[in-house]
């Protein structure tokens, strides 16, 4: 039996380096879909790797496989992640972990006529998409739908939660 970086160490929240979440809105075939992208700079101690495979570890103890189809949040209540969104802003929490942003209003419509989100959390580090500077739509395009990035990541489908219930 072999065994992957990931069972080998245990995960670390430091290991991820900086951890960012990304919102946009795209079309679909029933109206704009609103996405989130999760992905780490790679800019931890131990670099682009280490932060891969902390992600990863970080995934598949939350039940989660990459480039695997899917999961409807909703359906599993028992899903360690969850989506808020409140005054403007979006946060995704995981374990102990909470990412957010502040997404732009096309976004936070659609989250409103939906009631969900697909959020892409990838392995792949984006060490050139940095917090507070902007993305052009081409460029995350490309990211995004990278093979590389696509089968290297969870897909969820959130429910958006606020504090209103």
């Amino acid at each position: 039996m072999t065994s992957t970086s990931s069972e080998m160490r245990p995960f670390r929240a430091a290991d991820l380096g900086t951890l960012v979440v990304m919102a946009w809105s795209g079309t679909a075939p029933d109206g704009d879909m609103p996405y989130l992208l999760a992905y780490s700079l790679g800019d931890g101690g131990g670099g682009p790797d280490a932060a891969s495979a902390a992600v990863e570890r970080l995934l598949l103890s939350a039940g989660l496989s990459l480039g695997e189809g899917l999961v409807d949040a909703a359906a599993c209540p028992s899903l360690p992640i969850s989506l808020l969104v409140e005054a403007g802003q979006a946060v995704v929490t995981m374990f102990h972990l909470n990412v957010q942003c502040v997404p732009p209003p096309e976004w936070l419509a659609a989250v409103g006529r939906r009631g969900h989100a697909y959020l892409v959390f990838t392995t792949r580090p984006w060490p050139g998409a940095e917090p507070g500077k902007p993305v052009d739509p081409e460029t995350l395009a490309a990211f995004v739908g990278a093979e590389e990035t696509l089968r290297a990541a969870a897909h969820v489908l959130l429910p958006a939660r606020s504090l209103r219930g």
